[in-house]
């Protein structure tokens, strides 16, 4: 079994990269998100959530102590597959310290690598609906241009997805994680794979890391 983060932009397709891998090597799928969740209702989860509710980001000392309980529970005991996390170096030698207390190392961080171009191709056609669907003008468009199948309303444009906005949160992930990636290159356990394929074409080079 193995300890893995996946790395990647936004809209390189690493959540979905990250679940395919956790059925395979049935290991729990762990994001951000799925953490916040997890916390809910809980000290650490009020204290997340103070933040989240005056629309600023949740500080590394929270944060990191909710991934060190979310690793401390039983279905992380033999591997975990981290999505998004972590984001920064503090982050990345916050956990480095949860796991040497915990006596566990990281065997792989695999680093979903996708061209500029090809990711503001991919978010910006994406169009949502106020009941929730999300289609994608090349790769799930609705049956009728412009209305959501579900629901028959009209579907719109995030501002989050329009290519400005787009090119400032590749400017602030690059900022980022290029460290990382640096990090966890000098510590032996990176490999960048190429994002630019079909779902499947990553899914299986992804495989071939793991198990090299």
């Amino acid at each position: 079994m193995m300890n893995i983060i996946l790395l990647g932009p936004p809209g390189s397709g690493k959540g979905t990269q990250a679940a395919l891998l956790s059925g395979k090597l049935n290991a729990p799928h762990i994001s951000t998100g799925d953490i916040l969740r997890r916390a809910a209702g809980t000290e650490l989860g009020n204290r997340a959530a103070e933040y989240m509710n005056r629309g600023e980001l949740v500080p590394d000392s929270v944060l990191i102590e909710m991934i060190r309980d979310r690793l401390l529970q039983a279905d992380c005991a033999k591997a975990f597959i981290l999505d998004g996390y972590p984001r920064t170096i503090p982050q990345a030698d916050a956990l480095a310290d949860i796991l040497r207390k915990l006596d566990r190392g990281l065997d792989l961080v695999l680093n979903i690598d996708v061209p500029d171009a090809e990711l503001i191709t991919r978010l910006s056609a994406r169009r949502v609906c106020k009941c929730g669907a999300t289609y994608h003008l090349t790769f799930n468009p609705p049956e009728n241009e412009g209305v959501c199948d579900l629901c028959g309303k009209r579907l719109y444009h995030r501002d989050d997805d329009r290519e400005e906005s787009i090119r400032n949160r590749l400017s602030v992930y690059k900022k980022q994680t290029q460290p990382l990636i640096d990090y966890y290159g000098d510590r032996g356990v990176l490999v960048t794979v190429d994002g630019c394929g079909s779902i499947e074409q990553i899914a299986v080079e992804i495989c071939a890391a793991v198990e090299a």
